[in-house]
């Protein structure tokens, strides 16, 4: 737990990848990483390795990225496979000096091209997954593109020694927005801003126990992988990554390690209720659970915790974004959830974020009144790297137009209605229409409200493998809500998604004006 001074007065200490990691192994050597598949770019750590032997094998892959050339403030993009061993390479690149740039190995070639070409002289790193896109990326130079396995094998005759490291407030790491609207903006964070986010994150991770196992699946290249990493490792916490998200893998992987928290995507965890609708167990040993920078419905959330054999199990829910970070959460527990609405996200954390609600000219809108959510944080990224135009327009004297709707409750907590570019007029909160569906049906995994061309709400539908549509209990469920159209319904992968399982409305809306109208 926090002392109180902490959270009177915080502070932060600049975040350096590799510095914090070595630091980590130093003090806790034998605390365990696991992962459920080979890291292809690190074949030497198998699916078991220690802090120490981690950081070893990063410090020798970061003396083999010197070898090939990469420098202090080089950009290297890291195109490759989603998994555990995008970050340790990132940390390598970081020992060396250099600049990662977290790409989506979900990105087609002349997206990665578009994006590439903001960055100065960049490297590229890929493996096998994103090879054949990797040649076609025509903004990087063939012979700054690396294979990680060809990194692996570099010989160096003598150790140079970390790379000089970038200043606090320089650019040291680089993600990508999800990409819901068109080409993805590269986000720059330095130490300082990336030091803030792992404070605020250290005080959700100071009620656990240092002995109890934390599991995740996040995508590698969101901004949330590196500071969750970071603030588990600083408390020398052993850790799960699931690298393969397919309900069979996670089950399998949730029985042989029984973790006692878990985090993902909240899109993620919405599918994953199909297991627990066949066996419950496979979760009972989870007490802490937590969604990532979104919403999750009330049903999907008291469905994990009543899963638990804890006695008083806790659904954290964080909204944030990629630019500010966390910022926002609430805990919910079996008793709130029965008598709460999930579109209500929580308040800021103490000194470190705040939210308010504007109109469309930056006024501070009353407690009540739908506005733009405008964020305040200690950990809000730099740029948008080659965008920083684009990035200054969304700022108003240090807080930051998240581009969402929402309102403020009495209590000083934040609702979650919608994006305003998913505005319809019919609808206050598409967000809450999708929320009370999935609540009440039990056979949909997916409800999104999209516009058809002429502006009505269009409910886009999956069902769940093995179940049929339910006709009667759509209608019926329907009946005290906004005038919809019949529902379109989709297998669940063919909701086009971002590597986050965001859904891009606008390509489904897109989609469906291709298709006919109802066909499955």
């Amino acid at each position: 737990m926090f002392p109180l001074r902490d959270l009177l007065k915080p502070t932060s200490t600049p975040l350096n990848l590799f510095e914090n990691f070595r630091t980590a192994a130093d003090t806790y050597p034998a605390s365990m990483i696991h992962l459920d598949a080979p890291a292809p770019a690190f074949p030497e750590l198998g699916l078991h390795v220690t802090y120490a032997d981690a950081a070893t094998a990063v410090a020798r892959r970061g003396e083999q990225v010197i070898a090939r050339g990469i420098g202090p403030g080089d950009h290297v993009v890291i195109y490759k496979s989603a998994l555990f061993d995008s970050y340790l390479m990132a940390v390598a690149v970081s020992y060396a000096g250099g600049v990662p740039v977290m790409i989506s190995p979900h990105l087609d070639a002349g997206t990665v091209t578009v994006m590439a070409a903001r960055l100065k002289q960049p490297w590229l790193i890929h493996d096998d997954v994103t090879t054949a896109k990797a040649a076609d990326i025509t903004s990087v130079d063939n012979a700054r593109k690396l294979h990680a396995l060809e990194i692996g094998d570099t010989e160096v005759a003598r150790p140079a020694g970390a790379g000089r490291k970038p200043g606090v407030l320089d650019i040291a790491y680089m993600t990508h927005t999800s990409g819901t609207t068109g080409i993805p903006k590269l986000i720059a964070h330095s130490p300082t801003s990336m030091g803030w986010r792992v404070t605020w994150q250290r005080r959700l991770f100071s009620f656990l126990d240092r002995t109890e196992l934390v599991a995740f699946h996040i995508s590698p290249v969101h901004s949330r992988f590196n500071i969750g990493i970071t603030s588990l490792m600083s408390y020398g916490h052993s850790f799960l990554n699931i690298g393969d998200p397919q309900e069979d893998n996670v089950e399998a992987v949730l029985r042989t390690y029984r973790p006692v928290a878990l985090e993902s995507h909240p899109n993620h965890l919405v599918r994953w209720t199909s297991i627990l609708d066949r066996d419950p167990s496979v979760f009972s040993s989870v007490k802490y659970l937590h969604s990532t920078f979104d919403a999750v419905n009330k049903g999907t959330m008291l469905k994990y915790l009543s899963a638990s054999s804890h006695r008083m199990p806790v659904y954290v829910q964080v909204y944030g974004q990629s630019e500010c970070g966390p910022m926002v959460v609430r805990a919910h527990t079996r008793t709130t959830l029965r008598f709460s609405d999930a579109r209500w996200m929580g308040i800021g954390m103490p000194r470190l974020t705040r939210v308010r609600v504007t109109d469309e000219a930056g006024n501070p809108l009353p407690r009540g009144q739908q506005g733009a959510i405008e964020m305040f944080s200690r950990g809000r990224a730099v740029t948008y790297f080659g965008e920083e135009e684009r990035f200054e327009q969304n700022l108003r004297g240090g807080w930051w137009n998240s581009g969402d709707q929402g309102e403020v409750g009495r209590a000083g907590q934040l609702a979650l209605h919608d994006r305003e570019v998913d505005l319809i007029d019919s609808v206050r909160s598409t967000l809450a229409v999708e929320d009370s569906l999935l609540d009440k049906l039990s056979f949909l995994n997916e409800v999104v409200l999209v516009r058809t061309p002429d502006g009505d709400p269009q409910p886009v539908v999956s069902v769940v493998t093995g179940h049929q549509m339910d006709w009667d209990a759509w209608w019926s469920s329907v009946a005290d809500l906004p005038r919809l159209e019949p529902p379109v319904i989709l297998p669940f992968e063919r909701f086009p998604r971002t590597a986050t399982m965001k859904i891009q409305r606008n390509q489904l809306e897109r989609l469906l004006r291709a298709e006919t109208p109802h066909a499955v």
